[in-house]
């Protein structure tokens, strides 16, 4: 069975539905994300008109919890702070089963935050105080965290900072991972271009990026044209076209697989979740499309509710799906609920 760690910031979302001239007052451009810090946060959630709901994220740790619900082997490299939110989000990661042997945790910093404005499009504009997640530093993780790991998934938010990414990435593929890459916003892009594609090129097994990712990487505005630039940076590259689906190509194959048309009330998580029915098809060895129809299938199923948590009847649906999707060469997809 394999064992994915999952590298990302661990983060509490705060989700606020807001009206699109809400965002006139927010600097920045819609869609996205952009690190503020705690003075900045505590005024933007004085400025909500509703009070926020809060639910854990983080983009990695959101992939990472899913595979942990669909009973894949699966750890959390992250840093959280020593306080209740804290304690919260370790909970809710252990409950559905994932490792947190890697996880750190800061003894003042508080937990960190994404506060995600929602607007009525279901596009959320995200506003990230790092928190805790900030001080994670390269002297903190060892060969150990990767112990028994067969896959590294990173988001591509980590990429800010270079020395650290470079330190788990060499201890990833010197521990044996292979190594996926979720380019996560354009604004990683633009901070990274110097280095970026050097680091696909050398470590990335896979690539994940939305049409405006891959725009900002290629600067083809056509997301097949820019899945083929990729090509030559990675061996599996997946660009996520909405509500169209998603495109692949790999060992020189080109696919398109759709979404599932759901109804969509929020888009967070959409592209964690995805990763998390791809992988857990991928890694076992499934076709190509079928692995892609998994990540279909669990994204369609996060966009129906607000965050990127979703309750353990809705997993046991997800579940049961995965068991009718599974190639006739597996004998069962777990059905057995983790503890």
């Amino acid at each position: 069975m394999p064992c994915v760690i999952g590298f990302g910031s661990a983060l509490l979302d705060q989700l606020a539905r807001v009206p699109d001239a809400f965002l006139d007052g927010v600097s920045g451009n819609k869609g996205g994300m952009e690190l503020i810090d705690d003075e900045q946060r505590r005024a933007l959630l004085a400025a909500l008109p509703v009070a926020p709901e809060t639910a854990p994220g983080g983009s990695a740790a959101n992939t990472i919890v899913g595979l942990g619900h669909l009973g894949m082997p699966c750890r959390l490299l992250a840093k959280t702070g020593a306080d209740e939110a804290g304690e919260a989000y370790r909970r809710h990661a252990a409950a559905a089963g994932v490792d947190l042997t890697a996880c750190k945790t800061h003894p003042s910093m508080p937990t960190g935050t994404c506060v995600s404005l929602i607007t009525p499009d279901s596009e959320r504009t995200m506003r990230t105080f790092l928190g805790a997640a900030s001080t994670l530093s390269a002297a903190e993780i060892s060969a150990a965290d990767f112990h028994g790991c067969t896959h590294l998934h990173t988001e591509g938010y980590m990429l800010f900072d270079r020395e650290l990414v470079t330190h788990v990435l060499d201890l990833a593929t010197h521990a044996g991972c292979t190594v996926g890459i979720d380019i996560s916003s354009p604004e990683v892009v633009m901070a990274t271009r110097d280095i970026l594609p050097d680091l696909l090129s050398r470590y990335a097994d896979i690539v994940y990026a939305n049409e405006t990712e891959a725009e900002a990487l290629t600067g083809s505005s056509d997301p097949r044209e820019a899945l083929r630039a990729m090509t030559s940076l990675c061996p599996v590259v997946v660009v996520k076209i909405g509500a169209e689906g998603a495109l692949l190509a790999a060992g020189g194959e080109y696919h398109h697989v759709p979404a599932v048309r759901v109804s969509a009330l929020d888009t967070t998580g959409a592209g964690d979740l995805w990763a998390t029915g791809f992988l857990y098809g991928h890694l076992r060895g499934w076709p190509l499309t079928v692995a892609a129809r998994a990540g279909a299938l669990v994204a369609a199923r996060v966009v129906q509710v607000l965050g990127a948590s979703m309750p353990p009847a809705t997993w046991a649906d997800i579940r049961a799906d995965l068991r009718r999707l599974a190639p006739s060469h597996e004998n069962h997809v777990s059905e057995k609920k983790p503890s």
